[in-house]
């Protein structure tokens, strides 16, 4: 249960973050579930990879609030870029 804590807060606050980005920029809004599984995603993939990220290398001294910080950039992040792609390729198919 220690190792799932983590990874299950990295997966909610990715959602979140990712809900949370999606209704602060419309444009970008993937639908409620899209968000929710970019943030997921966006979540747990910068929370693995932030040990690696020169500056925020000491999150993980941080425990489960470093889990939740870096899960709900990392949500936001990647709905963001998801976003992003999916309103260029339908703009780009409109023309």
């Amino acid at each position: 249960m220690e190792t799932m804590l983590p990874l299950l807060l990295q997966v909610v606050a990715g959602g979140l973050g990712g809900n949370g980005v999606a209704q602060a920029l419309k444009d970008i809004n993937l639908g409620t579930m899209g968000n929710t599984i970019a943030g997921a995603v966006g979540g747990l993939g910068l929370s693995a990879f932030a040990g690696a990220v020169p500056g925020i290398e000491s999150i993980g001294e941080l425990g489960l609030v470093g889990d939740g910080a870096t899960g709900l950039v990392g949500g936001a992040a990647a709905t963001t870029i998801f976003g992003y792609v999916q309103k260029y390729l339908q703009d780009s198919n409109a023309e």
